[in-house]
């Protein structure tokens, strides 16, 4: 592993004082934000117990955020998460997360693709208690997410533009998804 594709290697003192080995000086949270945002991979051990401390600064940031007003996280998905710290759905979460934040690295115009390759998983999931309402609340999260992402360029140059057929094909798949909404929510009567 080259230096810049190996994680950033951030050493917190007793004193809480967070030391980025690189650059060789003191770190604030901000900063590490700023790595991360940059494309950086961190990661923040303890230098006494050499714990690592990458998941609770994450977090951190996280919440310091989202306490300044800057909300990237619905309060209906921020509840949920807490749900599933003490629901059946904890082992559906982190996957379901890490998928959809896969699909948002990739572009908007990949989702829709992701979504038709996932289709035989999809109907399994359909069958899981709480089904509609975590989809309610994947869409919430996915719209207030992709809202604040760049625009990424079109793989296609502007004359390929988007046939009749694409559109009914995308018709075709909202008709489906309305019908398993339907379902689900008879189910869950």
């Amino acid at each position: 592993m080259t230096e810049s594709q190996q994680p950033l290697l951030i050493k917190r003192y007793a004193s809480r004082r967070l030391y980025n080995t690189e650059s060789s000086d003191y770190v604030t949270l901000e900063d590490i934000a700023g790595f991360i945002r940059a494309g950086r991979e961190v990661k923040i051990i303890d230098l006494k117990s050499g714990d690592d401390l990458t998941r609770q600064y994450l977090l951190q940031i996280v919440a310091d955020h989202e306490s300044r007003g800057e909300n990237v996280l619905p309060l209906d998905v921020l509840t949920d998460l807490v749900r599933s710290y003490t629901s059946q759905a904890q082992s559906v979460v982190p996957e379901f997360l890490a998928m959809s934040f896969d699909i948002l690295r990739q572009g908007p115009g990949k989702i829709a693709e992701q979504m038709t390759a996932i289709n035989p998983v999809m109907a399994q999931m359909t069958k899981m208690p709480g089904f509609e309402a975590m989809q309610r609340q994947q869409q919430a999260f996915m719209e207030t997410m992709m809202s604040g992402w760049p625009k990424t360029p079109a793989a296609t140059p502007p004359e390929a533009s988007p046939s009749a057929e694409d559109g009914e094909d995308l018709a075709e798949i909202r008709n489906q998804l309305a019908a398993l909404e339907a379902k689900l929510s008879k189910m869950g009567r």
